[in-house]
């Protein structure tokens, strides 16, 4: 009993040293706040290691760190993905606005609930298309191809995902 007391003293005594020594090598700044919070957490997990043995249970700390127990904030991905397309659509109407193309409407569509941010495809909506005095006055395949390129600059689809309503 006594000598895994002392070896438990060690360890408190050896971590505490081990963390004082580092904090006096490492510069000031941002690195040295987490590297400071890491032995905290270390010192921490020393300090209560026999709290088990004392209650006569083996705990598996490895099982509070499984990947089931991390869960997605669904809703949290669902609103940076809505604020993802909201911007992308501005953006897109603006460089659009830019070559006098009025009136015309984005939408993106894709997978607002996926983690990783994939559009399907664009709806351009050219129905309330207005031209502007200071805009080339092309036909409409010339105005479309424009505006695949700008869509493209903006998303990487292809131009088969790019459907327009006149």
């Amino acid at each position: 009993m006594i000598s895994s007391l002392s070896s438990w003293i060690l360890s408190i005594a050896g971590i505490v040293m081990l963390s004082t020594i580092v904090e006096l090598i490492l510069p000031a700044g941002a690195m040295n706040k987490y590297i400071k919070g890491i032995f905290a957490f270390i010192i921490m997990l020393v300090i209560l290691s026999p709290i088990p043995k004392l209650l006569n249970q083996d705990i598996d700390i490895s099982k509070f760190f499984e990947s089931e127990t991390i869960k997605v904030d669904e809703e949290y991905i669902y609103q940076i993905n809505l604020d993802k397309i909201n911007k992308l659509q501005n953006d897109i109407k603006n460089d659009i606005s830019s070559y006098g193309y009025k009136n015309v409407e984005v939408y993106i569509t894709c997978d607002i609930l996926d983690n990783t941010f994939m559009t399907k495809f664009v709806t351009i909506d050219l129905t309330r298309l207005v031209i502007s005095e200071n805009a080339e006055h092309t036909n409409i395949l010339k105005i479309k191809q424009q505006i695949t390129n700008l869509v493209q600059k903006h998303l990487d689809i292809g131009e088969d995902n790019i459907y327009y309503e006149e």
